[in-house]
């Protein structure tokens, strides 16, 4: 698919079509994160940066008491 960006007020803007959105569960409230290699554009949602702590805490936890949890399974 090939698009072309529109003028939208001094920015330019990209329409994302309605199937894509639907595909990617996307819609006008979900943040999206925006990034570059310098060559290539990378839209996808934005993942909270509490998400990302809680995975590092869980992981810090796990190895910590990794024992314990392993006895407490059991």
């Amino acid at each position: 698919m090939t698009k072309k960006l529109v003028q939208h007020g001094n920015s330019a803007a990209l329409i994302i079509d309605k199937p894509i959105l639907e595909l990617l569960n996307l819609d006008m409230d979900t943040p999206l994160e925006i990034t570059t290699d310098g060559r290539s554009i990378v839209i996808s949602p934005a993942t909270s940066h509490s998400e990302a702590e809680f995975m590092a805490s869980l992981e810090k936890i796990n190895s910590r008491f990794s024992t314990t949890l392993e006895r407490l399974a059991k």
